[in-house]
């Protein structure tokens, strides 16, 4: 990996993959499952730079991320705010009647809560937006649906069956470029 590589926490086809592909078209997405070891990585040099969350219009201010970009004492040398657009997503042949529960990263459930609450689905956690899409795909339930972003249902082969879950037009995350 080396220099060449971002470091960002999901899975492959996160907002935050979703992001590198778009602000570091240049540098490798390298995902980690966690903040502390996608900051970790920047932090020991494994990758040059990483591409982090930090602040979400509707759920404000990240604990976790800020915290450990501080204790690292990294560098934030760049900045981005992207659209956060939800979409609610199941396999083949499932239909908005069949579900049950919506899987999700924590930050993504409550971007959707007012959402997810009108259709009479319980919000189960995950680590990860495109890690819940990718899980719901592998158990193939027609009970189950993941939020996250459209790339997630094209690489895990889902179908979107409702756009825009969130509660707010204007969702949008800050992403943060670090450095060591």
């Amino acid at each position: 990996m080396g220099t060449g590589c971002v470091a960002y926490q999901g899975a492959r086809g996160a907002f935050s993959y979703e992001a590198c592909l778009a602000l570091r078209p240049w540098d490798e997405p390298t995902g980690y499952q966690t903040f502390a070891e996608a900051i970790g990585a920047v932090a020991s040099g494994e990758c040059a730079c990483g591409l982090i969350p930090v602040e979400n219009t509707i759920v404000g201010l990240l604990p976790e991320p800020n915290r450990l970009i501080e204790e690292h004492g990294l560098k934030i040398v760049a900045e981005a705010w992207r659209p956060m657009r939800q979409m609610l997503m199941a396999v083949p042949g499932a239909k908005l009647a069949d579900l049950k529960t919506v899987e999700s990263h924590p930050v993504a459930l409550k971007q959707c809560a007012q959402n997810i609450a009108a259709l009479g689905l319980t919000a189960v956690e995950a680590f990860d937006t495109a890690g819940a899409a990718a899980a719901v795909a592998a158990a193939g339930d027609i009970s189950r649906a993941a939020l996250g972003p459209a790339v997630a249902a094209e690489l895990y082969d889902l179908r979107i069956l409702r756009n825009d879950m969130q509660d707010s037009a204007d969702n949008r995350t800050r992403f943060v470029v670090l450095e060591r």
